[in-house]
């Protein structure tokens, strides 16, 4: 029981934590954007324990449980992605808004707004669908069944719902600093006493699960790619980095800010990797569906006690952490970019936070119910990066790299990769297998991409003054 009153301990100090920060929720960009106050290391803090959830966890775990450190394809995406976004970082916090539908209508109209809203909510409400699951399996396990996987899911559901609407992004940023400390702490200290139990490195190379190809693993390139593609786009446009970045202090903190994720986003993401490879040569035979619990597994019966307790309170942090984030972002979504948006502009902040506190509960409530549509979590992220990364990152990058992107091709390209994402996948569980084997990122980013470049080469080139008027309010901001 000692692995559940370690949890239980962490999830009570968390919610006196929240609980305290709620003092300072004056106004709304309190709420949504911890009243642009951030600096660098909160920000890193923050970046990285949103960053590193349970894909991590569970998919990638799952993944390098099957082929080993070819696994890191997949991470490497979003080490690249991550890489770029140091470029625009500044001129994010230099546009001053809110969300990544602010700058979408900026550049492009009100539909390219409520379009990326839709896919934000789709994709982001999936991604919090498994961190409840991940928590479900971590109660189960470390009671050893006593408290059932469904009963888990319940539990987490209940506390990061509750613990987001506390205080916005003021107790998810000051959160994640302590999630930051305890995740780093856990995770590399799990390392050399898991190599240790196992039986050392000869025993670790001779018993971990065979691969077919060395930088493959048992992997096709289109399966590989699959995973990478995704990834990388996904860090490209996520909206949490945008909500953070309009979070800092001011530019200068946004770009620093980067230096450090990437470097605690290769640190973190190799070391849980290796947990997972160093797993396989011990805890042997794990059916699909199983495989994504090596890490578990590891923290509970693969390292002594008081190290297990380190590395399952970090994985609850991961999953905690992400939860909170990829609930809050959707809310702010509904609130900022479509209620008052459309329907009440006066909205006074008052207000703005007690709907978004609504609007948390009801797509938590939402994403608990999504649970059943992936039985695997490798499948639920995969889709939730491609439905995010093929619908919204093409037409984003745009604004920044590209000013010959029009209105009709950047609205255009939103659509067709959200469509095209949400039919493959719908495809996908009606016929139980990818429809011609192929991962839905490939025809949805061939679609988003076509339409993009395409109907903006034979649409009229911006007008000058929209771009203008575009870059100056970047400027002024």
């Amino acid at each position: 029981m000692v692995y559940l009153f370690t949890i239980l301990g962490y999830l009570f100090v968390l919610f006196l934590f929240g609980l305290h920060l709620t003092k300072r929720l004056k106004k709304k960009e309190d709420f949504l954007v911890a009243g642009r106050t951030l600096t660098a290391p909160i920000l890193v803090g923050t970046l990285l324990a949103t960053w590193i959830g349970s894909g991590d966890i569970f998919s990638v775990s799952d993944l390098s449980y099957n082929h080993g450190y070819s696994s890191l394809i997949g991470s490497s995406g979003g080490w690249l992605g991550i890489i770029i976004v140091f470029f625009i970082a500044a001129r994010v916090r230099r546009f001053g808004q809110f969300t990544v539908p602010d700058i979408l209508e900026a550049r492009y109209n009100k539909w390219a707004r409520i379009l990326a809203t839709i896919t934000t909510i789709i994709a982001y409400v999936t991604i919090v669908s498994y961190q409840f699951r991940g928590g479900g399996w971590v109660l189960n396990l470390i009671t050893e069944g006593k408290i059932s996987i469904e009963s888990g899911i319940i539990i987490v559901a209940i506390f990061v719902i509750t613990y987001t609407l506390l205080a916005g992004m003021i107790s998810v940023a000051y959160l994640d600093i302590f999630n930051g400390i305890i995740m780093i702490t856990g995770i590399l200290l799990a390392v050399p006493f898991l190599i240790k139990h196992v039986g050392g490195i000869e025993y670790i190379v001779a018993n971990i699960t065979p691969r077919s190809h060395a930088f493959l693993g048992n992997m096709t390139w289109i399966q590989a790619m699959g995973y990478f593609v995704p990834t990388f786009l996904l860090a490209l446009g996520m909206a949490n980095t945008y909500q953070r970045f309009f979070s800092a202090r001011d530019e200068k903190e946004a770009r620093k800010s980067v230096v450090g994720w990437i470097l605690g986003a290769i640190l973190l993401g190799v070391a849980l990797q290796s947990l997972a490879v160093i797993g396989s040569s011990y805890f042997k035979g794990l059916e699909a569906k199983e495989a994504g619990k090596i890490l578990l597994l590891v923290g509970h019966k693969g390292v002594p006690v008081v190290v297990g307790c380190l590395l399952l309170v970090a994985i609850m942090a991961i999953i905690i952490s992400t939860a909170n984030s990829f609930l809050l972002v959707p809310a702010t979504n509904v609130i900022r970019d479509v209620y008052q948006r459309f329907i009440n502009p006066q909205l006074s902040d008052k207000k703005m936070i007690f709907y978004s506190r609504l609007t948390v509960i009801v797509l938590g409530f939402i994403a608990y119910s999504l649970i059943s549509f992936f039985p695997r979590i490798l499948d639920a992220a995969y889709a939730a990066y491609t439905v995010y990364g093929a619908g919204i990152t093409p037409a984003l990058i745009a604004v920044f790299f590209w000013k010959r992107a029009t209105v009709q091709g950047g609205v255009l390209s939103i659509l067709g990769g959200l469509v095209t994402t949400v039919v493959w996948e719908v495809i996908n569980k009606i016929l139980g297998h990818l429809p011609l084997g192929i991962p839905s990122i490939y025809p949805a980013l061939i679609c988003s991409l076509t339409l993009l470049i395409g109907v903006s080469l034979m649409t009229p080139r911006p007008s000058q003054e929209k771009l203008s008027a575009f870059f100056k309010n970047r400027r002024a901001a």
